[in-house]
């Protein structure tokens, strides 16, 4: 039986520096159609979909995108952390050096579901010959109007493994030492509003 690509189906397929060529393969239609849509309504088919986050922790996509969108704030920010310091992986690299309009579209949908109007891409120094395909297939795709008024930028780090813990990938994004902050022990979530005496 012959593969089945998702993730990286247009990997290979597209040439990574020609937007014309994600187009040919539907690129952006479902960012047309998350558009049509509520934001509220984008983040139930993310978790009726059952997408999962491509790290360690397999977090639900959908409860993420819905607490990020229901947490306070005047602002807030989208993060793609294309750090990849886990030893011996190139999945996220793969995908950037083949299919950088997938993940730009991608975090034009989540930027749209949970409200986000400044956005980042944080690339691992070592991914420093990545840049300046990243950085033409954005130019590309706010050519075409794809953004709108998100803004995606391209921040380097180090290259350091604690960067995959997200505090300290903000304090690197911030400019300084990649280091884990001290947070606020973190309500367990209760699934289906179910509650636990105590």
């Amino acid at each position: 039986m012959p593969e089945m690509r998702i993730v990286l189906k247009n990997c290979q397929v597209i040439d990574p520096t020609d937007i014309n060529t994600y187009l040919e393969q539907d690129g952006f239609k479902a960012l047309d159609q998350a558009l049509r849509m509520a934001p509220e309504s984008v983040i139930a088919e993310v978790k009726a979909s059952g997408l999962k986050g491509r790290g360690g922790a397999g977090f639900p996509c959908g409860l993420k995108w819905d607490l990020a969108r229901k947490s306070g704030g005047d602002e807030k920010y989208l993060i793609c952390n294309a750090d990849e310091g886990e030893v011996g992986t190139f999945k996220d690299r793969f995908i950037l050096q083949h299919d950088p309009f997938t993940l730009i579209e991608a975090m034009a949908i989540a930027a749209y579901a949970i409200g986000v109007k400044q956005a980042f891409i944080y690339l691992r120094q070592e991914y420093h010959y990545l840049l300046p395909g990243l950085l033409n297939a954005l130019d590309q795709v706010r050519a075409k109007g794809y953004l709108g008024n998100l803004d995606i930028e391209i921040r380097e780090g180090a290259g350091a493994y604690i960067c995959g813990e997200e505090s300290a990938l903000i304090e690197s994004i911030e400019g300084k030492r990649g280091e884990a902050r001290y947070k606020p022990p973190i309500q367990p979530i209760r699934a289906c509003g179910a509650s636990h005496g105590g």
